[in-house]
């Protein structure tokens, strides 16, 4: 492609109406969702490249993609052209001229998602595939003592999908914090990389915890064993979003608090944080 430029873009989406992230033979997905838009956009096929290919029914407040034309639109352009093209639920939020070198994947430093737990004996009609739902009573404490204990460099095995194609279950999880407004409970994981459904893997567990069917010195015995029978089972997609992707600065893309774009996108607060 002559004269090729690379472009990022920042998306959000609401993943329920969609079989995940990445292009499938059977079912709508966001890649698809979106490559249709550029082709009309661009009046020509155009592939994407994500930084973290979200499963079946997880949202995103904050997506980056990029990919490469020698089509010339103004930022604003981009933004507005693309979204008029979109269905309501996949929003472009910024765009960006990168460097050729910079890959929405492999040029990312951490992750960041967010799990949001309602936790009331009933559900919620307007939450729906918005939030996870646990009716039993959660013992927050619990849970962070459970937490601390995934914290740094593990083999995450007992975490991982049968179906999970990473070369190694080695990660380093940064942070695993849990911020407390009820009804809800907001868990934040930040990482270099997650295994395939990882993140609502340790979910499902940590609610183990916190409903007392086990103790906290578990998650010990289970990241040591490194066998996924012994888990807890993989929990709802529906209360976890993909919040934010880190890049070195000197990328320069726009960046916004992971806790306004929840709050903006859900209304939900997170205490302390906003």
């Amino acid at each position: 492609m002559e004269d090729a430029m690379r472009i990022a873009l920042g998306l959000s989406y609401d993943g329920a109406p969609y079989r995940g992230w990445q292009t499938q033979p059977h079912g709508e997905t966001i890649q698809d969702t979106l490559e249709q838009a550029l082709a009309g956009f661009l009046d020509r096929k155009t592939g994407t490249i994500c930084a973290g290919r979200t499963d079946a029914g997880v949202h995103a407040l904050e997506q980056v993609v990029h990919l490469d034309t020698d089509a010339h639109r103004s930022r604003q352009s981009w933004v507005r052209g693309l979204n008029a093209l979109l269905p309501s639920a996949v929003t472009v939020n910024w765009a960006v001229q990168v460097p050729n070198a910079f890959h929405a994947r492999f040029s990312a430093t951490a992750r960041t998602y967010v799990y949001v737990l309602r936790n009331q004996p009933i559900r919620s009609a307007f939450m729906h595939q918005r939030v996870g739902w646990v009716f039993r009573p959660l013992d927050v404490h619990r849970m962070r003592d459970a937490s601390r204990r995934l914290l740094g460099e593990h083999d995450f095995s007992c975490f991982r999908s049968s179906q999970c194609q990473a070369a190694s279950p080695v990660r380093t999880l940064h942070t695993l914090d849990l911020y407390e407004s009820r009804p809800y409970i907001v868990l934040t994981f930040t990482a270099n990389a997650f295994l395939h459904h990882m993140i609502r893997n340790i979910v499902g567990a940590l609610i183990a915890v916190g409903t007392g069917k086990q103790d906290a010195g578990w998650i010990d015995t289970i990241l040591a064993s490194r066998d996924r029978s012994l888990s807890a089972p993989t929990f709802s997609p529906a209360g976890l979003y993909l919040a934010g992707v880190q890049y070195p600065g000197d990328y320069d893309l726009p960046a916004e608090p992971w806790p306004k774009k929840l709050h903006d996108l859900t209304g939900f607060t997170v205490p302390g944080l906003l």
